[in-house]
């Protein structure tokens, strides 16, 4: 591994002379005949569906769910002939897992992942939007609409490339199970965790190839790079939500008690806030910067390198000038600790009333090792307040293992990309600081090399703002070549 085989070179003086760049050269681009405006239509009308995933679990349409798996159905035959697709999910079946056999049985399997279920609409943003967000209108050059980039254009992606691949007579060589979950939003307890344990209990011991949704190709999507950079996450950060609650004497706000509820609970958050966790360098950010290095800043290679080559333990100089500088970026920051989000705050019910009772929820992205029973221990450490009760009130999921950017599924992603999309583009492992479906897979041995892209081209970063936000869209020229891109790895999964 890089982490370890190269650390006496951090130390040497020729350290930055071996710190070359690891860009992959020469590749040729491929070019895939798509209808792009029948393709963009079918997209469109799946965005229409109102797949969405609300924090209060018991506002849930499965209506939408079941008109959006009955539309794929119909909308492509050639995959719901020849692959066997299965409504799984517990305790809701809402989620869709397609199994595409293999000509060779012997071989361990891909997984190919999005999820059908998308963000709500703040109320206060419908105004915000050029055109109705459950609309899938396609105008001025671009498809748009909730979902539209997050993630649906992942699902119909691998589905038109299957369709296509299909219509051609293909097989793969490997069983090839397309996962597409229905509660990623919140966690995918339901969806994809489900999907991971059946595939477990059916017998599988080695996935080897996992693909799910991460960030877009973007040009200046990564603090530091302009160019167009493709970031594929080699591992994720873990997710935990904990909420904080106070229950004591109400009252009149005509007599207020020297520490009323909701200052009680403040003061408690204001605390852990303050109590940071420490910063430490993750393996999956010394694979990062030993990709990233050394296209960046020439005049700071020497401190690059000293982190892709260095190991755990006490920081080194560079090490700490390092931490130093990734902490004041808040995307570069969030790579280095286990993170502290309050994201909710509830409490009373009228100006002259004093509550009851009051309650905070407090998001945590773990690193490696900060499990939810460490990351409770540590707030009741800080806040120091037996008053205050605290739970895990989320999917919670650890810290993932790590993906082998130097291993064969790595190098036949990055020559996927740059067969799609040229060689003009910075290609890195990254260390994804949110999260997706495919967690569920590689928290687990028998999927330790799981990768995270979305395939589509962005833009700009203004662009990737639609991620949850205002305006969601993405052109309809580059979705064609999102289906290409699926298509051209379908070919290149055959060589793995």
């Amino acid at each position: 591994m890089v982490a370890t085989s190269l650390i006496s070179c951090a130390n040497s003086e020729t350290s930055t002379k071996e710190f070359t760049s690891l860009q992959m050269k020469g590749v040729e681009k491929v070019t895939v005949k798509v209808d792009k405006m029948a393709a963009a239509k079918r997209l469109a009308k799946g965005v229409q569906y109102k797949t969405i995933s609300n924090q209060d679990r018991s506002d849930f349409d499965k209506k939408a769910f079941r008109g959006y798996h009955n539309y794929l159905k119909k909308t492509y035959p050639l995959v719901h002939k020849h692959l066997k697709r299965e409504r799984i999910g517990s305790p809701r079946p809402y989620s869709l897992l397609y199994t595409w056999k293999g000509t060779d049985p012997k071989l361990p399997p891909v997984v190919l992942m999005a999820h059908m279920d998308v963000v709500p609409i703040a109320p206060d943003s419908k105004d915000q939007w050029k055109v109705p967000p459950f609309s899938g209108a396609i105008k001025d050059g671009y498809i748009w609409g909730r979902g539209v980039l997050d993630d649906k254009n992942q699902i119909h992606g691998i589905l038109e490339a299957a369709e296509m691949k299909l219509k051609k007579g293909f097989r793969p060589k490997r069983t090839t199970y397309f996962v597409f979950g229905h509660d990623e939003e919140v966690g995918g307890p339901e969806g994809a965790k489900h999907a991971a344990d059946l595939l477990e209990k059916r017998g599988i011991k080695k996935v080897a190839f996992v693909l799910d949704e991460s960030a877009p190709i973007t040009p200046g999507i990564f603090p530091g790079i302009k160019d167009n950079t493709a970031l594929i996450g080699i591992a994720q950060k873990g997710y935990v939500s904990l909420e904080m609650k106070i229950d004591n004497v109400g009252g009149h706000s005509s007599q207020p008690p020297k520490e009323a509820n909701i200052v009680i609970l403040a003061d408690a958050v204001s605390k852990l806030q303050k109590a940071q966790f420490p910063y430490k360098i993750h393996e999956a950010v010394r694979h990062q910067y030993r990709y990233m290095g050394p296209e960046l800043d020439k005049s700071k290679q020497d401190m690059y390198a000293a982190v892709a080559y260095g190991k755990d333990g006490s920081p080194t100089r560079l090490e700490k000038k390092f931490i130093d500088e990734m902490a004041t970026n808040q995307v570069t920051r969030a790579m280095l600790h286990t993170t502290i989000a309050v994201t909710m705050f509830n409490a009373g019910i009228k100006d002259n009333v004093l509550p009851p009772s009051a309650t905070a929820v407090v998001n945590f992205r773990p690193m490696p090792g900060d499990t939810p029973d460490v990351i409770i221990d540590y707030v009741k450490n800080v806040i120091k307040d037996d008053r205050i009760t605290i739970r895990d009130i989320s999917a919670s999921t650890p810290a993932t293992n790590v993906a082998n950017p130097e291993g064969q599924g790595y190098k036949l992603l990055e020559k996927t990309i740059r067969q799609t999309w040229g060689n003009e583009l910075i290609v890195s492992p990254f260390f994804v600081i949110g999260g997706s479906d495919s967690k569920h897979f590689q928290a687990r041995k028998f999927a330790p090399d799981v990768y995270t892209i979305t395939g589509i081209q962005l833009e700009n970063t203004k662009e990737f703002e639609g991620f949850h936000g205002v305006n969601e869209r993405i052109k309809v020229d580059e979705y064609a070549k999102t289906i290409g891109f699926f298509y051209t790895l379908f070919d290149n999964l055959q060589k793995l």
